[in-house]
């Protein structure tokens, strides 16, 4: 009762602790991140994974940068760096670190400045596919949303050969087309090179 008596005759709202802890996370979960839900690239060919963010508070040196990664086939995120991040990369340095499959194959190519916390795979092959996640923490934003990017790697040699012989069918088809028109036109022809005159001159 004089807890009860106190707080009344100071003014003060008592709230639930479960409706805190609510208020802490909505105010916490200030960091907008958004990545391309699907990326297709080529067997050789730089690729870029795109992820952009936006926090209400300043960059500083504090903020991190973390890209995880999992195989297509599904299971756990593999262990491919320090951490079990793709890299881990703070706005005071140049290059992400990155071990494992993507040793010497990740670059930076975002602006922590201008909310880009992109990177780029180098020589991206068939085993690359999988979905990676961009992570970005600048405190005391935190909590985000956890955008997924789904990578496809194929060989562009399927598409070349489609680009190569598709002229080469349109060209086939073109010549059949005029054929049959030229085959249409003869027999008409001869149809009507076939027909018995109305007069018929008789031998005297």
């Amino acid at each position: 009762m004089r807890g009860g008596g106190a707080a009344a005759a100071a003014g003060g709202l008592v709230l639930p602790r479960g409706a805190l802890i609510l208020l802490g996370i909505c105010n916490a979960l200030s960091l907008d991140i958004k990545a391309s839900s699907k990326v297709r690239a080529f067997v050789g060919e730089k690729v870029q994974l795109t992820c952009t963010f936006k926090s209400s508070s300043p960059i500083t040196e504090s903020l991190t940068v973390d890209w995880t990664y999992r195989p297509l086939t599904g299971g756990q995120m593999e262990t491919v760096s320090e951490g079990g991040n793709l890299f881990v990369l703070k706005i005071d340095q140049t290059q992400p670190l990155s071990l494992g499959k993507f040793k010497d194959r990740i670059s930076w190519v975002g602006n922590v400045a201008k909310g880009d916390a992109s990177i780029a795979i180098q020589s991206p092959v068939m085993s690359d596919n999988g979905t990676f996640i961009c992570s970005v923490k600048n405190p005391p934003d935190v909590y985000h949303n956890i955008p997924q990017t789904v990578l496809i790697v194929t060989e562009r040699a399927v598409l070349l050969s489609i680009l190569v012989f598709l002229p080469s069918i349109i060209v086939v088809i073109l010549m059949l087309v005029r054929l049959g028109r030229k085959s249409g036109v003869l027999k008409e022809k001869k149809k009507s090179g076939c027909k018995k005159s109305s007069i018929e001159v008789s031998d005297e």
